[in-house]
């Protein structure tokens, strides 16, 4: 983690995965501060937990880089707002900003730097799949950002296939370098049929089908699970919800498929928070409370 010593020096706490500041510090301040994880790198999701020691009940502004993020209710007078990070970020000195109606905060943390693996891909044809209606659909769903926190905990693998790709892969396409792109997501290879269930609970918001002009995506799931978290499922050879479903952790929606861009039968499963695509492996592992 970078940080300069008088940020040190200003009051800062370490404790197991979290950073807080404000606990020690020379000044007392009406916000404490908390940031997990401690030391990020590309593509995570951080969480910024504010608790404002006068019961303020008013959910401070977070800001990052200039960027504005919701915050949410927790108990015990505490704010969280959940910053995404991708491989397109510069590494180094993130300025996190909290302003509420009490004070401004401003808070260095910073952002490490990460290897990707680079594949190199030569396409045939114009390259122009996808139809309008698809990319509208999909942008719209990628925008949501609902109040209520559906998912509880460690999120679900939700194909037990072979991890294929990782997340944050990058691309040459024909020799030239892809500026703008990394593999938004998780592949899983398996055999047409296998099942594919519900990281976590959320309502399903996206369905779309080859029939309907998915031709890039293919068969496509998409579940919100509240405050900016969303799973989009694309290449699927069946589709097993409506949307408006209520989907439980675990709950099969459907099924693999290589419908859409596909070489071959695979779930690709994108997590997004506030619109960016994040690595999903955190929220596995890890988790957040």
């Amino acid at each position: 983690m970078v940080m300069r010593r008088r940020d040190v020096l200003a009051g800062l706490v370490a404790t197991g995965g979290l950073v807080t500041w404000g606990l020690m510090g020379q000044t007392a301040h009406a916000y404490d501060v908390t940031i997990s994880p401690t030391s990020p790198q590309l593509g995570d999701t951080i969480s910024v937990i504010v608790r404002a020691r006068n019961g303020a009940s008013v959910a401070p502004t977070i800001m990052a880089n200039g960027k504005a993020y919701p915050s949410f209710p927790l108990p015990d007078n505490r704010f969280r707002a959940f910053v995404p990070t991708s491989p397109l970020d510069p590494p180094g000195r993130m300025v996190i900003q909290v302003d509420g109606s009490e004070e401004t905060r401003s808070l260095a943390v910073g952002l490490r730097d990460r290897s990707f693996r680079t594949q190199w891909i030569t396409l045939r044809g114009s390259g122009s799949l996808g139809t309008d209606h698809e990319f509208d659909r999909v942008d719209a769903f990628k925008a949501l950002v609902t109040p209520d926190r559906l998912w509880s905990g460690k999120l679900l693998r939700p194909s037990q296939g072979r991890v294929s790709s990782e997340y944050g892969v990058r691309r040459y396409y024909n020799g030239e370098f892809a500026e703008n792109y990394y593999h938004r997501g998780v592949d899983y290879a398996a055999g047409t049929g296998a099942p594919i269930v519900a990281p976590a609970a959320g309502y399903v918001r996206l369905v779309g089908r080859v029939a309907d002009g998915f031709e890039l995506h293919g068969n496509t799931v998409g579940i919100d699970h509240g405050q900016g978290l969303l799973s989009i499922m694309i290449h699927l050879s069946r589709i097993d919800v409506q949307e408006g479903d209520f989907v439980k952790a675990g709950q099969r929606v459907g099924a693999i498929g290589s419908t859409g861009a596909a070489t071959g039968p695979h779930l690709h499963w994108g997590l997004y928070m506030n619109q960016v695509s994040v690595d999903p492996v955190p929220w596995r592992f890890d988790g957040f409370e």
